[in-house]
C-alpha cells in the first residue's frame, strides 16, 4: 500500500477508471503535454493517447459543453477546469443543460460528466484562484457536489463520481494537494456519494466540516481535548449534495452542541443549510445555538491576509468553548 499525496491519488483514480472503462476520457486546459496546472493528469497522455486525454483551449464553457455532448453520445468525460473561480463561464452549461437533461427528457438521457476543479485558499494565490463557492453547485438541482479531504477518499470518491450516471461537480481542496500523504490501497475502491464519514468520536460537541478544513478542525479538537477536556465528534461531509443529514443530526442529538466549520463565506453558505436541517430534525435536542466558523463575506483577500480570512484552530476552539459553556 503506497503513501500518496492527493494529486497522486487523483491521478491513480483516473488511470484505473480509464483502464477499467474505455468510454472514460479526459478533457481540459493543458491536461495533456503539461499534465494539468497542478500535474494531476501527469503521464496520462502517454498512457492513453490524445484521443482520450484531450488538450483544450482556454474556454471553460466549451470544455463543459463538449463534455455534455460526449456524455449524451455514450462517453464518460472527466473535465478539468484550472480553478473553480473561473468555472462561472461554464455555469450556464452546468445549470441549464447538464443538471436538467434527465428531467427535461423524462429520463431518456443521462449526463455522466465529472467536472473537476481546484478550489479554496491557503496556497498564496490570487482571489479568483482561492474562492470557495461550492454552494452555487450544491444549490443546483440535478448536480451532485463532492469535496474530498484526504488522498484515500479523494481516489475513492473520484472513482464513484466517474461511475455515476449523473453530472458531478468535484471540488479538490488544493491546500491538501501536496501537504500530506496517506496510505492508498493499490486496488480500486469507491465511496458512495452522499455519505459522510465519522472522523473522531466524542460526546460533548459535534464539529461538522469538509475539505481542507477537516485537518484544522481535527487540530482544534485535539487542543480542546488536551486543554479543556472537551471531547469533540468530528464529521467530514464529503458530499454537499446530496447532504448526509442523518449522520450529523444523530450526532447533534447525542452531544447537544454543534459548531460548523467551512471556508466559504458565511451568509447563505453551507452552514446555513446544515443549521436548517438541525432545527427541522433535532431542535429539541440542542442545548445551545449552533455556531459557524467560516470565511468572511468578502472576496478572498490577497495572500498577506489570506490566513486571517480562513478558519484556523484558534477560531474553532474559541467557538466550541463558547458553545459548550452557553
Amino acid at each position: 500500500m503506497a503513501e500518496l499525496t492527493m494529486v497522486q491519488a487523483l491521478n491513480l483514480a483516473m488511470r484505473q477508471e480509464m483502464d477499467r472503462d474505455p468510454s472514460v476520457l479526459l478533457i481540459g486546459e493543458d491536461i495533456g503535454v503539461d499534465g494539468g496546472i497542478f500535474r494531476v493528469t501527469d503521464g496520462l497522455l502517454s498512457r492513453f493517447g490524445p484521443e482520450r486525454v484531450v488538450d483544450s483551449p482556454l474556454a471553460e464553457s466549451g470544455i463543459v459543453g463538449f463534455s455534455i455532448g460526449m456524455a449524451l453520445a455514450g462517453l464518460r468525460p472527466v473535465a478539468e477546469l484550472q480553478f473553480s473561480g473561473f468555472s462561472y463561464f461554464a455555469f450556464h452549461q452546468l445549470e441549464n443543460h447538464a443538471a436538467r437533461l434527465r428531467w427535461r427528457s423524462q429520463g431518456r438521457f443521462q449526463v455522466p460528466v465529472v467536472v473537476r476543479m481546484p478550489y479554496g485558499g491557503g496556497v498564496r494565490a490570487l482571489e479568483h484562484h482561492s474562492e470557495s463557492r461550492e454552494v452555487y453547485y450544491a444549490h443546483t438541482p440535478g448536480l451532485k457536489m463532492v469535496i474530498p479531504s484526504t488522498p484515500r477518499n479523494a481516489r475513492a470518491l473520484l472513482a464513484s463520481a466517474i461511475r455515476d450516471p449523473d453530472p458531478v461537480v468535484f471540488f479538490e481542496p488544493k491546500l491538501n494537494y501536496r501537504s500530506f500523504r496517506e496510505e492508498v490501497p493499490d486496488e480500486a475502491e469507491t465511496i458512495p456519494l452522499g455519505e459522510s464519514r465519522l472522523v473522531r468520536e466524542g460526546g460533548d460537541v459535534t464539529l461538522i466540516t469538509y475539505g481542507a478544513m477537516v485537518r484544522r478542525t481535527l487540530e482544534a479538537a485535539e487542543r480542546l481535548h488536551q486543554e479543556d477536556g472537551i471531547e469533540s465528534e468530528v464529521i467530514d461531509l464529503l458530499t454537499l449534495s446530496p447532504l448526509d443529514y442523518g449522520r450529523f443530526c444523530e450526532s447533534a442529538r447525542k452531544t447537544g452542541h454543534v459548531v460548523i466549520v467551512h471556508e466559504a463565506p458565511q451568509t447563505f453558505g453551507p452552514g446555513a443549510e446544515i443549521i436548517a436541517c438541525l432545527v427541522e430534525r433535532s431542535f429539541l435536542y440542542l442545548e445551545a445555538p449552533v455556531r459557524r466558523v467560516s470565511g468572511y463575506d468578502v472576496p478572498t483577500p490577497y495572500f498577506q491576509r489570506e490566513q486571517a480570512y480562513l478558519p484556523d484552530a484558534e477560531r474553532i476552539v474559541r467557538a466550541v468553548r463558547e458553545t459548550v459553556r452557553y
